[in-house]
């Protein structure tokens, strides 16, 4: 069976300034996604799933899924606050999404078999999806074993602001023993640091590992994410910007020996979209890679 590859855009890019998912960076108007499904596609993945908005639907049907639908099947979910576990409500004054696990959950009807997890807005390359492809391919009827595909935090940051990594540790077998979402990190002075949640400062070595949400999961990761995102209503109940990261619930279950997440290493170059700043950059290096033949002046 052939995994699915499941893409998280909900978000409307406050901090670029619009709905950085529907821009154009590719010589033929290519979205970032685009380039992601293309090698989607080519690493044999069998299905597409979208998790976004259902306020935005018709301009991204308009606009991205009818571009897909005769290379591939595609299916569209969508990411509410109000989609909480029976017995929890959204409180009123809440306006921001629950987080990246919880626009996961909204997939659980639509995937049955191994699938991948990963940013609209990341550009990850095509041996990264090689990799991870070739992962899912080989776990399909397992459970508990998941994969992410690790970059070196240097190597991702945006010199328009502080970004959110997921900051991995690893074991000398190449599996994750921890991560943990830091927000707020920036390379000042030539150090790359954040603060934590006692409001220290720390500092994270140039190659430390960081998730940059491109995880390989089985079915069953939905049903850990319902009882585990009960405990986190519970503990967040009067907490407005408390985030249900994917890092908390992989961390879960790592730490708890539930599941074991396979580290993939990649040779290919992470870059993206945070603020608007570093869309020049993403264009210039798209167009490098077209140039040298790694992808086609027109996707699809």
């Amino acid at each position: 069976m052939k995994p699915t590859l499941f893409i998280l855009a909900a978000g409307m890019g406050s901090r670029y300034g619009g709905l950085k998912q529907l821009d154009g960076v590719g010589p033929d108007g290519e979205t970032i996604m685009d380039y992601s499904i293309f090698d989607a596609i080519r690493s044999g993945f069998g299905k597409l799933v979208f998790v976004i908005r259902k306020d935005f639907e018709d301009d991204f049907r308009a606009t991205i899924v009818r571009k897909y639908e005769n290379h591939i099947p595609v299916e569209v979910v969508f990411q509410s606050l109000q989609d909480l576990p029976e017995g929890f409500d959204c409180p009123p004054e809440r306006t921001k999404p629950w987080g990246t696990n919880h626009a996961i959950m909204m997939g659980k009807d639509v995937i049955h078999e191994p699938f991948a997890v990963i940013n609209a807005d990341d550009f990850y390359g095509r041996n990264s999806f090689e990799a991870l492809g070739k992962e899912l391919a080989s776990v399909s009827g397992k459970i508990n074993e998941y994969c992410m595909v690790g970059f070196r935090i240097g190597k991702t940051l945006s010199e328009g602001g502080s970004v959110a990594r997921g900051i991995c540790e690893a074991n000398k077998e190449g599996f994750l023993t921890a991560v943990v979402e830091r927000t707020a990190i920036e390379r000042i002075d030539s150090h790359i640091q954040f603060t934590d949640e006692n409001g220290r400062i720390c500092f994270v070595d140039e190659d430390t590992p960081v998730s940059m949400n491109m995880w390989g999961f089985t079915p069953e990761y939905f049903s850990y994410s319902e009882a585990y995102f009960k405990d986190f209503l519970r503990a967040n109940r009067n907490n407005l910007r408390g985030e249900f990261f994917i890092p908390l619930m992989v961390n879960d279950l790592v730490t708890r020996n539930v599941a074991r997440v396979k580290i993939l290493k990649t040779t290919s170059e992470w870059f993206g979209i945070t603020y608007q700043k570093d869309r020049p950059n993403v264009v210039e290096k798209i167009k490098a890679l077209v140039d040298a033949g790694e992808y086609p002046a027109k996707l699809f």
